[in-house]
C-alpha cells in the first residue's frame, strides 16, 4: 500500500468536500488543508507506514505535544486540532473509518484573549494621517471608514461591489464566510466618503472584469488583502499609534464600540455574520448597562449615536 498516495487521495477528497459540499471560502479551505498537512508531515515522519485511516487518538495527541514543543502557542494548537477534527469527521462520514480518533483529543488549555481595540480618537488619528492629495488618499479613507462602520473582514472589504451598495436605503450587501450574504447598515459618514471616492474610481482605467469592484488599485484591479494590511500598517506608523493594528482591529473596534454604546448582543452577532452567538460573546466583558433597541444608532459614526453620547456627557 502506498501510504503517501493514500494521504494525497484523502486530502484531495477532503478538499472537494470543503469546497463543494461545505462551500467554504478559499482562505478557510487553505487553513484546514494546512492543519491536515501539519499532521500528515508528523505522521509520515514518526509513523512512516501509517495511513490516514490508521491514525489513533494517541498519535494526534503526540502530534499536538510536538507542536507545542516546537513553539506553537496553545491557541494555534487548538486551531490546528479543529482542522484535524474536521478532516476525520469527513473520513467518518465518508465511511473510511469506523471511529473518529480526533474526537476524544482534548483541546490545549488557552485563556480568553480579548482582541486589540482602537479608541474612536485613535481611529480618527489614523484617518487624519491619510494624505488626501495623493491619488489613493480618498480610496484609503473610504475603505477604512467602510470597514470600521460595518465591521467587515478584510476579505469582505476587498470583494465589495458597486452592485452591493444600497446607499439610499443605508445598507450594503456583504458576502461572508461560506459565501453567505448579509445586509449591514452603513453609517452616514461612510456613505459620505463613498460618495467622494466614486468620482476618483470612475477616473481610473478599469481593467476588464473588474467593472463592478468597489475598491480598485491604481491598475484598475481589485485590491489584495496584503495591500490593505500594508496601507493600515503605514498609517498606524504615521499616526504614532504603538498598538498592533490590522484590518481585523477595525472589526473588533466596531463590535466593541457598539457594545459599549448599548447595542444588543444578537444584533452585533447579525452584523458580524457570526453563525454562533458564542463567538460574539467575547465582547460581553464590556459595559452593557445602556441597552437599546437598535444597533446603528449607537455606533460612533452615527449622528444619533454622537448626540446620545453628548447628552450623557452633559448630564455628568
Amino acid at each position: 500500500m502506498d501510504v503517501h498516495r493514500e494521504w494525497r487521495q484523502k486530502t484531495d477528497d477532503f478538499t472537494v468536500y470543503l469546497k463543494i459540499e461545505k462551500a467554504l471560502s478559499e482562505n478557510t479551505v487553505e487553513a484546514y488543508l494546512d492543519d491536515v498537512g501539519k499532521l500528515r508531515k508528523y505522521i509520515c515522519e514518526a509513523y512512516p507506514e501509517v495511513c490516514p485511516h490508521a491514525v489513533t487518538s494517541a498519535m494526534i495527541s503526540e502530534f499536538l505535544v510536538r507542536m507545542g514543543q516546537s513553539g506553537m502557542q496553545a491557541r494555534s494548537q487548538a486551531r490546528t486540532l479543529s482542522g484535524v477534527r474536521a478532516f476525520y469527521k469527513f473520513m467518518l462520514m465518508d465511511n473510511v473509518i469506523d471511529a473518529d480518533p480526533a474526537r476524544t483529543v482534548d483541546h490545549p488549555k488557552i485563556g480568553i484573549k480579548l482582541p486589540d481595540v482602537l479608541a474612536v480618537e485613535e481611529i480618527d488619528a489614523l484617518l487624519a494621517a491619510i494624505d488626501l492629495s495623493k491619488p489613493a488618499g480618498q480610496r484609503n479613507k473610504t475603505m477604512l471608514e467602510t470597514m470600521y462602520s460595518c465591521g467587515l473582514r478584510v476579505s469582505e472589504l476587498v470583494s465589495l461591489r458597486l452592485s452591493d451598495l444600497y446607499l439610499k436605503e443605508g445598507f450594503i450587501r456583504v458576502r461572508g464566510k461560506g459565501s453567505k450574504e448579509r445586509l449591514i447598515p452603513v453609517s452616514d459618514k461612510a456613505i459620505h466618503e463613498i460618495g467622494l471616492y466614486l468620482p476618483d474610481r470612475a477616473a481610473l482605467n478599469i481593467a476588464k472584469g473588474y467593472e463592478d469592484c468597489l475598491f480598485l488599485s491604481a491598475r484598475g484591479k481589485t485590491l489584495t488583502r496584503v495591500m490593505v494590511f500594508t496601507i493600515i500598517r503605514d498609517l498606524t506608523k504615521a499616526a504614532g499609534i504603538s498598538k498592533h493594528v490590522s484590518p481585523h482591529t477595525f472589526r473588533h473596534s466596531f463590535a466593541t464600540h457598539l457594545m459599549e454604546g448599548g447595542a444588543d448582543l444578537r444584533a452585533v452577532q447579525e452584523m458580524l455574520g457570526h453563525e454562533s452567538i458564542i463567538t460574539t460573546e467575547i465582547y460581553t466583558h464590556l459595559d452593557r448597562s445602556f441597552l437599546r433597541q437598535t444597533l446603528i444608532e449607537f455606533h460612533p459614526r452615527s449622528r444619533t449615536g454622537r448626540n446620545l453620547k453628548n447628552d450623557r456627557d452633559g448630564q455628568q
